[in-house]
């Protein structure tokens, strides 16, 4: 089942790369007291990924942080060298923080993942965005097989 606005994102684990190497991050650390706009992309280096999705964010970051978003996050079901690597290629550092979610167990949780076996790229998550609260989801916009237009950083910052 898909998580609903009104509902609690469930407890997962991301990794993010630092100088250090990989480090893990906590949902219920992320999202606690603090409001998140988080976006999932199939995957990081592929097309409309990386020419529009997470650009949009690193382009739109501060006017999406002056309405009281304290973290802009991009997430994928890719490993955090990978993550770590697209967000420094696309000027994201201090603007979008890159969170892997490897074994897709984020997107699971969330009823969002996406069958892309076909495509030789596995499961991943779907390409969808939300802002969440304290912990609690206020915006979600998943978007249709092949589309992208919802979830975009100027679609998500009209709803801020």
């Amino acid at each position: 089942m898909t998580i609903a606005v009104g509902e609690r994102v469930p407890e997962a684990s991301f990794m993010t790369m630092t100088s250090e190497g990989p480090k893990p991050v906590a949902s219920g650390d992320l999202f606690a007291g603090r409001k998140v706009a988080l976006f999932s992309v199939p995957g990081a280096f592929t097309p409309t990924c990386s020419a529009k999705h997470l650009p949009g964010y690193v382009d739109k970051a501060d006017e999406i942080r002056a309405r009281g978003v304290d973290e802009i996050v991009c997430t994928a079901v890719n490993d955090a060298f990978v993550m770590g690597a697209w967000g420094a290629s696309a000027g994201a550092d201090g603007k979008v923080s890159m969170l892997a979610d490897g074994n897709g167990d984020f997107v699971r949780a969330l009823g969002l993942e996406m069958d892309a076996r076909g495509a030789g790229m596995g499961v991943r998550g779907q390409r969808f965005s939300m802002l969440v609260e304290d912990g609690v989801v206020t915006r979600l916009n998943v978007e249709e097989p092949r589309e992208y237009k919802v979830s975009s950083a100027e679609h998500l910052l009209g709803q801020l």
